[in-house]
């Protein structure tokens, strides 16, 4: 049975006296005063104090009392509904009169999600002292609501805001100490001091604007946040704290994963002008990626680069193989772990992403190659650093057995990051369209899609646990089969003297129809993105070792102590 009262009260005061019937007086000495509450004689008015309603529910643990009460209300009708509310959500278990502040149940939330990967364990934390705390942190649980959220984000889109302004004038601080600098170099010699001191002064306000918050918060972040809380609050309707999940019912801009697209000529030609990327994710054509092999066969990455062009490896994933799970007898390399690090640089082993990730990937001739060089090259490596470090134990620290495949001249494993960063500044050498060390995933998607695997072996091939993740972001369509599939149709429907077609289409189709091979037009359009780069070694290689045979006669005509072990890696493929 509900039990539970309402009463008015106000906010009026009067002086407290002493026995004497006197004010009595603080340390300040003025008067103490007292607030009216329910005995106030001006209640009777309509407009004046306000409702409040007190609830007198079940004794908790060991008697403890539970009398909440709440007050603020217009009328006495509200105060009564709000009474019966929270009466109701007691009946059903909601615990009603819990102080938990948010602030308190987001930590004690995270310490018991002991369930997280580290990685993400490490960003909720983030999440939470970063984003929720200065935002809803201060308020009860129970009186969270969607609108606290919601307000949090327009905190973050408000900051946004500020955070392009920061950048506009980081961009033009930035041009002006270019400006300045160029003014400087330019000048006859001896260059005036004027000159010197004006770019230095350029400098400070460039220093300033640069030292401001100028990073976005995009809809990818925002949706990152928005799931961590709602992972909290359900947790917290599990719990009977709250009744709803009220981060379900915050509108967001809406998120759409970036699509991979192509780096075709006419975009290529438009970067070179405007130096801006098209978008995030970008792929290479094969003839992109035949360039980046050719020109990286004497990087000291370039085996693990292969690697993940043409086995869809992640970078943990590749810098954290261990020759344990390479079957060099059957060619095959199963990834159960990966290497992870973060914002602090500390790299960790961990399992792979999802357990789709734990997969058995089969070699293909040219890496198996370069893999088995690669373990003879890494044993030489090692008796030379352990020789080093016998004869200069200051210089050289002793050598690391770490185990894994690809590992500095020390034994110790490539840091992720540096993986990265490694990559990034290559193809800024070379002069090759951008894409990130992971887009290379997207270019074996791509390549394996071109020479005809079905979507689920190529699922397999990425360790995709959702199929619908690799047909609508992990394959992005080579030019050249965009133009079959747009020309099948036309091909199609009769016409008289091929009306429909081009001259150039026309004498493509007399030089396709004729049976100098064994190959029809349509089987050859089919295989040609695939075979790209192995026409090329075949051309160069009659035994196809491996493309990086292409390289050995240029690197024999120009020997150097920075390519010899790369000479005898590739002197041991061939």
């Amino acid at each position: 049975m509900f039990e539970g009262s309402t009463y008015k009260r106000c906010k009026c005061t009067e002086p407290k006296l002493a026995n004497n019937g006197q004010p009595l007086l603080d340390a300040r000495g003025k008067p103490k005063t007292r607030e009216l509450g329910s005995s106030c004689p001006l209640l009777k008015k309509r407009d004046h104090g306000t409702w409040y309603y007190y609830v007198k529910l079940p004794d908790g643990p060991g008697g403890k009392r539970r009398r909440p009460r709440k007050g603020g209300f217009v009328t006495q009708t509200q105060a009564k509904e709000e009474a019966q509310k929270l009466w109701d959500e007691a009946q059903g278990g909601i615990d009603v009169d819990t102080k938990e502040t948010v602030a308190q149940y987001l930590d004690r939330w995270h310490d018991k999600r002991v369930d997280l990967k580290r990685r993400t364990r490490t960003d909720y934390r983030d999440f939470i002292d970063r984003i929720f705390k200065p935002a809803l942190g201060h308020l009860a649980i129970r009186e969270l609501r969607d609108r606290h959220i919601q307000e949090m984000y327009q905190q973050i889109w408000a900051f946004n805001a500020v955070k392009k302004a920061n950048r506009e004038a980081a961009e033009l601080a930035a041009a002006e100490c270019e400006a300045a600098y160029h003014t400087w170099k330019q000048a006859p010699r001896p260059r005036p001091q004027e000159l010197r001191q004006a770019w230095h002064q350029a400098r400070e306000p460039l220093k300033a604007a640069r030292a401001k918050p100028r990073q976005h918060t995009g809809p990818g972040s925002q949706k990152k946040y928005l799931d961590c809380l709602s992972a909290a609050l359900a947790d917290a309707v599990t719990e009977k704290l709250i009744t709803q999940n009220w981060a379900k019912l915050v509108v967001l801009p809406k998120y759409q994963r970036p699509e991979a697209l192509v780096w075709t000529d006419e975009r290529v030609s438009r970067w070179r002008e405007s130096g801006e990327k098209p978008g995030p994710v970008m792929v290479w054509t094969p003839e992109q990626t035949g360039q980046f092999l050719d020109a990286a066969v004497d990087h000291p990455l370039y085996i693990m680069w292969h690697l993940m062009v043409y086995r869809a490896l992640r970078r943990g994933e590749a810098a954290g193989l261990p020759w344990a799970e390479l079957d060099m007898a059957k060619g095959v390399a199963h990834v159960t772990e990966q290497l992870v690090t973060d914002s602090s640089h500390t790299v960790w082993e961990d399992s792979p992403k999802s357990r789709s990730g734990r997969r058995a990937i089969t070699l293909d001739h040219a890496t198996f190659s370069l893999l088995t060089a690669w373990r003879d090259i890494q044993k030489t490596q090692r008796i030379e650093w352990e020789n080093n470090h016998r004869n200069a134990p200051d210089k050289y620290g002793p050598y690391v057995n770490s185990g894994y495949v690809f590992t500095q001249p020390d034994g110790r494993p490539h840091h992720p990051k540096h993986v990265s960063q490694a990559f990034d500044r290559f193809i800024k050498r070379t002069g090759l369209p951008p894409i990130r060390l992971h887009d290379l995933r997207h270019c074996a998607a791509s390549l394996s899609l071109a020479a005809g695997l079905s979507m689920k072996a190529i699922q397999a091939l990425l360790g995709h646990s959702s199929y619908q993740l690799t047909a609508d972001t992990y394959t992005s369509l080579l030019p050249q089969f965009e133009q079959a599939e747009a020309n099948a149709p036309v091909d199609l429907v009769p016409r008289r003297k091929d009306a429909n077609k081009p001259v150039a289409h026309q004498e493509q189709s007399v030089e396709a129809s004729a049976p100098s091979t064994g190959t029809t037009h349509a089987s050859v359009t089919t295989s040609v993105g695939a075979r790209v780069h192995a026409v090329r070694v075949e051309e160069a290689v009659p035994d196809r070792a491996g493309e990086q045979q292409l390289q050995l006669p240029a690197l024999m005509a120009h020997p150097s102590a920075k390519n010899e072990r790369h000479l005898r890696l590739l002197s041991s493929v061939s």
